[in-house]
């Protein structure tokens, strides 16, 4: 798997050549090692890990009903009350982060209004900060430690 531009942690990997396995300890199960879950798995470690958020309040693939259709955010971090507060969409190192992206994860936030949005694709992160007062946002240099939230 690609490096990241994330802190490495206890990997535990199972399954054979051609169908490796990433143990989710959010989950606490293994899945399917893609590159966009080895993404996933070094971003919710390093969000528990160094920047301090609850492990119990983070979700991954989490389902969102939109009328017949399911959609599926990557996580979702809740506050202390289970309401969501950070939608969090990855992307495999190599695909770029673009408008398309945003997109993507502003479509889930119509059905959740949460306060921040992140992508990241394992090399480039990006945090929102939603200023639904102004109906506008702003980029923040870094994903905030969860006691800045």
């Amino acid at each position: 798997m690609n490096e990241l531009n994330l802190p490495s942690f206890d990997v535990k990997i199972r399954g054979t050549r051609e169908k490796p396995e990433i143990l989710d300890f959010l989950r606490r199960r293994y899945v399917a090692l893609t590159p966009e879950e080895w993404v996933r798995q070094h971003f919710v470690h390093w969000l528990v890990d160094h920047k301090g958020y609850p492990k119990g309040l983070l979700g991954n693939e989490v389902a969102l009903l939109c009328g017949d259709k399911t959609l599926r955010c990557d996580s979702i971090l809740y506050d202390k009350e289970a309401k969501p507060l950070m939608i969090i969409e990855y992307k495999a190192p190599t695909v770029a982060v673009t408008q398309r992206v945003f997109s993507q994860i502003s479509t889930y936030n119509l059905l959740l209004h949460v306060d921040y949005l992140v992508v990241s694709n394992g090399l480039q992160h990006y945090c929102c900060k939603m200023d639904y007062e102004r109906q506008t946002y702003v980029f923040l240099n870094d994903i905030p430690s969860y006691s800045a939230l």
